[in-house]
């Protein structure tokens, strides 16, 4: 019998987070985290040297950081510049060195194994964290650890040499400074056992437009290095030694894909009108500036939501309002956006800023977070409120509170808003004579009192993450639950729907920002809604703009009447997608891929999404 037969099929199941079908060989990345040696040192006249020792890895893996940048630099890579920064601090903290110093000193062990040490007590405090993008950031540390492993071990080699052909990297997950000693020319997908949509596994392989799948739990347990596996970033799923007929299947759905992505960029510029008349201005969300210019080439009008967190988040000390203002300056002044609207930090909570106090909470996303957070801590806010006052006189620029729950915190935030204009008026500070202001609708209560909101701004931005999350009371991080998880629930819907009345009744203009806004299945629903604006991953609007221009907004609102009609998630979702895959069979081209799970069910079946 042929081996090859013998070997068994798993399809897992995980979060896709960079478009496309890819089928290839897979290489296992080991980063090295099984094999630490461990060694008592014999006399302690040995510690000071094992100490340098220490000190000579951490100066040669700055150095190869540096060469890596600059590396990057000339190549015209900008994306994964600010990781490797952010690389670089973890090296120079004095926390992390010191601990790793004070355990080969108090054990008289070798360098290696007081690394392991440290970086084990970093993976327990970031455990325990609620946030899944910060709990994430637990990779940043280990990835600085493997590398100073390295130069510990003198494992110099790099991560993709001795392979022939295209390879699938299959990893617990990547750094930007792994990737960018890969050859990338022989990398054709990724494919990772933990990370999101914020990954940086994630970033990497939508700036490279590279197929990869995120959060897949055991994928490096189950494939070996030269396995064949398929790797859908549109589905989100990975098949490991698939069947003939499977691959077959997935060629042709390859191919499809690549045709209709070549189509719909040829929509990316235009407008997102329907045919009937009804004009959508569709805008990219970003995290980074280096996204930008993709967002333009892929037809982002604006931004529509940029997340200052990560201004905080990636540095050791709290930012300046120079270093604010130097940052939104790159987004402001970008030529061909009509406006942006800036985010203030989405703080607090387990999701802190450099110095400030850790505070354990049992339940950080409905902690003090966000606006909560901001009005708290307003010396912080106020720093940002300035920085936002000063670049609004390059561009047009506008700005968005999130998470508010009540009248009484926008007029705070308001109340600041004006004292940091009159306090740069003062000082003869130029900047915009007005800035629209807007209210992130992300809470059931926000919701229910969207009529008193609408007449304390100038625009409201849905945030469908949240709003779903506190809506059915589900921990989207939980992969138990995530097959309730649902955007097309109707109490979903009917949330969306009472906030676009609220806000047009008011005269002000309604957006949405979330993943929903982004989801094809959904552009429909969404244009019946009559929302004004859709901001999303810049990838997929191409796809939306084409679906919207072909539709009419009379029949998206017979659509969402009926969908209306359903008392369940499952009916609806059943029932759009069967219209949509009617309407659009271009677009819509899905597989019932869900017998293929049964080998790795983390949750009860669902159908997947297109």
């Amino acid at each position: 019998m042929n081996p090859e037969q013998t070997k068994k099929t798993y399809a897992l199941k995980g979060l896709g987070v960079s478009p496309g079908v890819v089928i290839g060989k897979a290489y296992l990345f080991d980063p090295l985290d099984s094999n630490v040696s461990f060694y008592k040192l014999k006399k302690t006249s040995l510690v000071p040297k094992e100490v340098e020792r220490f000190k000579d890895a951490l100066k040669e893996s700055e150095k190869q950081l540096l060469e890596i940048q600059e590396k990057l630099k000339k190549s015209g890579v900008s994306e994964p510049l600010y990781i490797i920064d952010v690389h670089i601090l973890i090296l120079k903290d004095k926390k992390f060195t010191d601990r790793t110093i004070k355990y080969i000193r108090r054990m008289g062990v070798n360098a290696e194994w007081a690394l392991r040490l440290t970086l084990d007590h970093y993976k327990e405090i970031f455990d325990q964290v609620g946030d899944p993008y910060i709990r994430d950031r637990i990779s940043d540390v280990q990835y600085v650890g493997q590398r100073i492993l390295r130069n510990l071990t003198g494992e110099k080699r790099e991560i993709v040499l001795d392979i022939g052909g295209e390879v699938i990297v299959i990893a617990p997950d990547l750094s930007p400074a792994d990737t960018a000693q890969m050859k990338m020319d022989k990398v054709i997908g990724f494919a990772t056992d933990i990370g999101g949509r914020t990954s940086h596994t994630a970033i990497v392989s939508r700036a490279m437009e590279l197929p990869a799948v995120a959060g897949l739990g055991n994928i490096t347990q189950m494939v070996k290095t030269g396995d064949e596996v398929i790797v859908d970033g549109i589905s989100g799923v990975v098949i490991v030694n698939p069947y003939p007929d499977m691959i077959k299947r997935y060629e042709e759905k390859k191919l499809h894909y690549s045709a209709i992505d070549d189509e719909n960029m040829k929509y990316a510029k235009l407008p997102a009108q329907t045919r009937d008349g009804y004009l959508l201005q569709i805008g990219g969300n970003i995290e980074f500036v280096e996204e930008i210019p993709s967002a333009l080439a892929h037809g982002a009008e604006h931004i529509g939501l940029y997340r200052t967190e990560f201004i905080y988040i990636s540095r050791q000390d709290l930012p300046s309002e120079e270093d604010h203002v130097n940052n939104y300056l790159q987004v402001v002044g970008t030529k061909d956006l009509r406006w942006s609207t800036i985010r203030t930090f989405d703080l607090g909570g387990d999701k802190l800023a450099p110095d400030q106090k850790h505070v354990k909470e049992l339940n950080p996303q409905m902690g003090l977070r966000a606006i909560r957070f901001c009005l708290r801590e307003v010396e912080l806010f106020k720093t940002q409120l300035r920085a936002i006052w000063r670049v609004s006189a390059k561009g047009n620029v506008k700005i968005l509170f999130p998470m508010i729950s009540g009248v009484e915190e926008i007029r705070q935030a308001k109340k600041l808003l004006e004292e940091t204009r009159q306090e740069l008026m003062a000082q003869d500070v130029e900047i915009a004579s007005q800035m629209e202001i807007g209210a992130m609708i992300e809470v059931p209560a926000a919701v229910e009192i969207a009529d008193q909101l609408a007449r304390e701004v100038e625009f409201f931005s849905i945030g469908t993450n949240d709003l779903t999350q506190y809506a059915l009371a589900i921990d989207r991080a939980n992969e138990r639950l995530t097959y309730l998880y649902e955007p097309l629930h109707p109490a979903i819907l009917r949330m969306i729907q009472k906030v676009v009345v609220a806000a047009h009744e008011a005269k002000i203009h309604v957006a949405m920002c979330g993943e929903m806004a982004g989801d094809p299945l959904c552009a429909l629903i969404l244009l019946g809604l009559q929302l004004d604006e859709l901001s999303m991953n810049h990838l997929a609007i191409p796809r939306i703009k084409r679906i919207i221009r072909e539709a009419t907004l009379a029949e998206s609102k017979v659509l969402l009447e009926k969908a209306l009609s359903f008392n369940t998630a499952y009916e609806v979702r059943s029932y759009v997608q069967d219209y949509m895959m009617k309407r659009f069979p271009d677009d819509f081209q899905c597989e019932d891929e869900h017998n293929l799970l049964s080998n790795n069910r983390k949750h009860p079946p669902t159908k997947l999404k297109c």
